[in-house]
């Protein structure tokens, strides 16, 4: 499997974690040229770790971050990152999660 395709499936796992998003830019281009899915600027993908930046939507972090954790996982399973340290991190809350609305 390649970096692209891991990281597609990536955020696909993590769409089903309510509560995070992938933290990408707050206003990003529009210009038509740029052809990348945004959501993949969260995930950086090394030799020996995967790092996913977020934004939580919701409180509290660590039922959210093991959540997230248990979707990640399986999709490492098999692919040469399978062993590779996960580091999760929360870059940003919104102010939703602090009304819970």
């Amino acid at each position: 499997m390649t970096a692209t395709e891991l990281t597609g499936k990536l955020l696909a796992a993590l769409a089903g974690v309510t509560g995070l998003r992938p933290a990408t830019p707050a206003d990003p281009p529009t210009a038509s040229w740029m052809w990348w899915d945004w959501d993949s600027l969260a995930i950086d993908l090394d030799e020996d770790a995967v790092r996913i930046r977020l934004v939580a939507t919701e409180l509290p972090l660590p039922p959210l971050l093991h959540r997230a954790t248990e979707a990640i996982r399986p999709v490492l399973a098999g692919t040469r990152w399978e062993n590779a340290i996960l580091r999760l991190v929360v870059t940003d809350i919104d102010g939703a999660a602090f009304t819970g609305t």
